[in-house]
């Protein structure tokens, strides 16, 4: 599924259009009925109303760190960074879509979807998305959609504020971005929201995050993103997760994976030597035929 608002927008003839959407309404509904007959909660990857799905590759499931790869004897109590020398205060970027929230058009959300999810516990919410585009009457086009939130994403945002500066950087347009951070970040805990004109273009790839536009050294920089090639740019400094779909109502990535790693993290005087050793992402941007440094275009 790709995140809305993150796409690239592709002409194709309406009588393609058409027939694909037919087909993928089938196989919609047949995957209702089959997961309604296995008594299971039902949240297919529905499409949204941007675009096609981003190229397909496999994440790197996100593994948590040893103990003993602490490399400064600082400690953390109650959000503060104790030691013998003073370390600067870890940055964490989050990207949005599939990592904190997955979003879908309400008018493709069957209500079967929504009370399964709410019987399942996992939060959701609507929102209306005033957009930049017109209807054939003049006014602004508005769209609405339905957002289910991570399972902890709250109280995970509150305990990495803790220790943490938090930024928000999302390849998603701001009309349909904003409104929902609005709603997940209501202590405003984002110390700075970042959305796609704040994205660069590459040889290889659009809307990569580059990090250099927070700060010059970043040591103490990390980026949590379900897309590797967000951070392209910055392979040392990125996290790769689990993407999160509706369909994950027992999801524990936020509370009982990232949160552990990124308490560690916070005692690394650079914190790119052990994302290195865990994720080794040079290699697999250049297995899957991206090269490591790419002038920005």
């Amino acid at each position: 599924m790709a995140p809305i608002g993150q796409a690239a927008e592709v002409y194709v003839p309406r009588s393609i259009q058409l027939w694909r959407a037919f087909i993928n309404w089938m196989g919609f509904y047949f995957q209702i009925l089959l997961q309604i007959l296995r008594d299971t909660p039902c949240v297919p990857h529905l499409l949204s109303f941007i675009g096609p799905s981003s190229p397909s590759f496999r994440p790197l499931p996100v593994v948590e760190l040893p103990l003993n790869h602490l490399s400064s004897p600082a400690q953390v109590e109650n959000g503060v960074i104790n030691g013998p020398r003073h370390i600067e205060k870890l940055t964490v970027v989050l990207d949005l879509d599939e990592t904190l929230v997955c979003a879908y058009e309400t008018c493709t959300v069957p209500a079967i979807v929504r009370t399964q999810a709410t019987e399942a516990g996992l939060k959701w919410f609507e929102i209306e998305c005033v957009s930049s585009d017109k209807e054939p009457d003049g006014k602004p086009k508005v769209n609405h959609v339905t957002v289910f939130e991570r399972p902890g994403l709250r109280e995970f945002l509150k305990q990495v504020y803790e220790f943490a500066d938090l930024v928000l950087f999302t390849a998603g347009v701001e009309d349909y971005a904003r409104p929902l951070v609005d709603r997940i970040d209501v202590e405003n805990l984002f110390k700075l929201r970042l959305y796609r004109p704040s994205t660069v273009s590459t040889e290889c790839r659009e809307h990569v995050k580059d990090l250099s536009c927070l700060s010059k050294d970043l040591c103490r920089t990390v980026i949590v993103d379900n897309n590797p090639f967000s951070f392209l740019l910055q392979p040392l400094n990125g996290i790769p997760c689990v993407p999160f779909s509706a369909g994950q109502p027992n999801d524990d990535q936020l509370l009982e994976v990232l949160l552990p790693h990124l308490k560690q993290l916070s005692l690394q005087k650079d914190v790119r030597p052990v994302l290195y050793e865990r994720f080794h992402m040079p290699e697999w941007f250049q297995m899957h035929g991206f090269p490591v440094s790419v002038l920005t275009a």
